[in-house]
């Protein structure tokens, strides 16, 4: 399975900035822009031809570009309707087989909500659905990373130590840490670069140092409330303290892909790509991490 370099950076979805609404032009206007990454949104369904595939993978090719795809949103592997149930894991795997025909690198998901569930059975049930999930995707020949991501809603299953039970020990499967969704589900108190290098930690004493090179991360300002997650914001909107995640990335010599979610989508993206580069002009991080 491929794994990236360096931290790459960019949208979810088409930049605002693109004249020519498609994928492959809103991959161009990326790199035009100075960043190299780009979240294909399949939110509210799997919509893309294979022709469009392909002239997404060319593009992307051309340019350095790395993409990432987002399952739709109507997920939930939790349902106690088995038909919904097989329903969201077919989501999963045509947002997976269409990203893999564009050239992604790994599809994000949300597993579900818990309904009367325990933790344990959440997580038990979503390790069910995503071995089948990975073992199919083999099968076909489909190489992409199949990420369950860390949500911020507490109706909905998706704790930092949920989504590692979930992929412990799965081939091909990791997590997607969205922090301004671990911000909202702590209610603002996991809001800080302590707080942000303790998650870090776990994700390394659990899952192993190479999953920290093979990361998949999601940012934007948020607004909660007493059930958490209420709406995304742009980052100046918002107290959630990014750039001390981007100063945690560094420290942890994190790689991958980090998107941002913000309403303002490339104006936010090029806040964080302009604030990652001036932290590794800066030199070696403190730990000395390489």
């Amino acid at each position: 399975m491929r794994k990236p370099t360096k931290l790459h950076i960019g949208p979810a979805g088409i930049p605002l900035s693109t004249k020519k609404r498609s994928t492959p032009e809103g991959v161009r206007r990326v790199a035009e822009l100075g960043l190299d990454a780009m979240e294909i949104e399949f939110v509210r369904g799997v919509r893309m031809s294979d022709k469009l595939a392909e002239e997404t993978r060319k593009a992307a090719e051309e340019t350095g570009v790395l993409l990432s795809v987002h399952a739709p949103y109507y997920v939930n592997l939790l349902s106690k309707d088995p038909a919904k149930v097989e329903a969201s894991i077919k989501r999963i795997l045509d947002a997976a087989r269409v990203g893999f025909k564009a050239g992604a690198w790994s599809v994000v998901f949300h597993p579900g909500y818990y309904g009367k569930l325990p933790s344990e059975e959440g997580v038990r049930r979503v390790r069910e659905a995503l071995k089948r999930i990975v073992n199919t995707l083999r099968d076909e020949g489909v190489e992409i990373w199949v990420r369950p991501e860390t949500m911020g809603g507490l109706a909905e299953i998706g704790s930092l130590e949920e989504v590692i039970d979930m992929v412990d020990g799965i081939d091909n499967a990791s997590i997607a840490i969205d922090f301004a969704h671990l911000y909202a589900r702590s209610k603002g108190e996991f809001n800080s670069f302590e707080r942000y290098c303790e998650a870090l930690e776990l994700i390394e004493k659990r899952l192993g140092k190479e999953a920290l090179r093979n990361m998949h991360i999601h940012i934007s300002g948020m607004e909660y409330g007493e059930r958490g997650e209420k709406r995304h914001l742009n980052l100046h909107e918002s107290e959630f303290k990014w750039e001390d995640v981007l100063k945690a990335l560094k420290e942890f010599n994190v790689k991958g892909i980090l998107i941002c979610e913000s309403p303002s989508l490339e104006e936010d993206a090029l806040k964080i790509k302009e604030a990652w580069l001036r932290l590794s002009r800066s030199g070696r991080s403190r730990r000395g991490r390489r």
